[in-house]
């Protein structure tokens, strides 16, 4: 009778691991959630620049004792084209809101925001991106909501459309806005 070797095991053992991985994967939280280190931390700095022709912010503008949002943006993202009517819709409704434009030409994004109506109570410059590096932004656009002490409440990653926009992001804010009152 042929002896079969320990060695003949271990496939089969570790193929059985990465299935047993995959099951337990499969009901982890959100796959799609990125974690912010942010939540419940002071809002990290504005840049210092401010887009020509547009008003400025400043840190002092996050602590003012208003709920505001902040968000990152570039002219040349499309899904920050596509979010740019619920920005209006936003600011139509009162809320304060700062535009950072992110890795952009300052011709270009003075242009856009020319053309199609700035939402924004103020326009911080961050032509390197190092300010997004500080607030953990991975690539435009992302949104911040902001408590009136300066404190992140929440991160939005992605345009604001869709059930994320209406089902997550507005009760957010909404739930912000009435703290403040």
């Amino acid at each position: 009778m042929a002896r079969l070797s320990p060695l003949m095991a271990l496939p089969p053992v570790i193929f059985a691991g990465f299935a047993v991985m995959a099951y337990l994967g499969m009901y982890r939280g959100d796959p799609n959630a990125l974690p912010s280190t942010f939540i419940g931390q002071p809002a990290p700095p504005l840049p210092a620049e401010t887009l020509a022709g547009f008003p400025a912010a400043t840190d002092a503008d996050l602590r003012s004792g208003e709920v505001t949002v902040v968000n990152f943006w570039a002219s040349w993202c499309p899904p920050c084209r596509a979010e740019h009517p619920m920005l209006l819709d936003l600011q139509a409704d009162g809320v304060r809101i700062i535009g950072v434009n992110y890795k952009d030409q300052t011709a270009a994004a003075s242009g856009y925001l020319t053309e199609d109506g700035s939402p924004f109570i103020g326009v911080p410059y961050d032509p390197q991106g190092r300010a997004a590096i500080n607030w953990g932004v991975t690539g435009p656009p992302e949104t911040f909501i902001i408590a009136g002490d300066g404190t992140v409440l929440h991160k939005h990653v992605g345009p604001l459309a869709g059930t994320l926009y209406t089902d997550v992001f507005l009760p957010a804010l909404d739930k912000a806005l009435a703290a403040e009152d």
